[in-house]
């Protein structure tokens, strides 16, 4: 018996109350043939499946783990998701020229471009803040992480054990990790990324 093909899907409408976990990003791409196609992705970290799916002109044509690398026509468009939101989206034409898509209307990213367009001195002050946070827990977690690898049998055996000089009461470690919490999601919502600054830290891997 042949199993009828399933009906195209059409994309759902975006809801506010799915700010938190819902991002869509968008891109109007003209092929080398000249044809035009609006291409939207789809990531909702609420599904918990590590997954984008991807739209073209609001229908359903395919579905990709993360990290993706998806191909459209003349190129591809490379999404990858963290812990904290999308951090990347872009589109990569076949001249290796990269574009970033734009977030769709409502969605949390498109808020804090508003934002940035409204009232430039905060959003400026924003992300200096969290570029400081993410270098302070960076700079903090070295020590704590030496002091965990001299806790290895066979590194104590032969390097002895270091204990951090610096220990942080309970509240201060508290306050640390959810200012790194914040910040990384500062960063994600501007698809801001740096290997080592961006890299997970001890406080706000815990």
């Amino acid at each position: 018996m042949t199993t009828p093909p399933a009906p195209p899907k059409r994309m759902k409408p975006f809801r506010q109350w799915q700010v938190l976990h819902r991002h869509l990003y968008t891109v109007d791409h003209t092929g080398p043939e000249g044809n035009a196609i609006r291409y939207t992705l789809e990531i909702d970290t609420a599904n918990g499946d590590n997954e984008v799916q991807v739209y073209a002109d609001g229908w359903f044509q395919s579905k990709h783990e993360l990290p993706a690398s998806i191909p459209v026509l003349g190129g591809h468009i490379e999404a990858n998701a963290s812990l904290y939101g999308v951090t990347r989206m872009h589109l990569v034409t076949a001249d290796g020229a990269a574009r970033r898509l734009t977030p769709v209307a409502g969605t949390i990213e498109d808020r804090r471009r508003a934002l940035d367009r409204r009232h430039p001195t905060i959003s400026r002050a924003m992300r200096w803040a969290a570029i400081a946070i993410l270098i302070a827990n960076l700079v903090l977690a070295i020590p704590f992480a030496i002091e965990l690898a001299t806790e290895l049998p066979a590194i104590q055996r032969n390097l002895g054990t270091f204990v951090s000089p610096i220990q942080l009461p309970a509240w201060a470690n508290t306050s640390l990790m959810v200012a790194g919490i914040l910040a990384a999601t500062e960063r994600v919502l501007t698809l801001r990324r740096n290997r080592i600054l961006d890299m997970e830290t001890i406080w706000t891997g815990l």
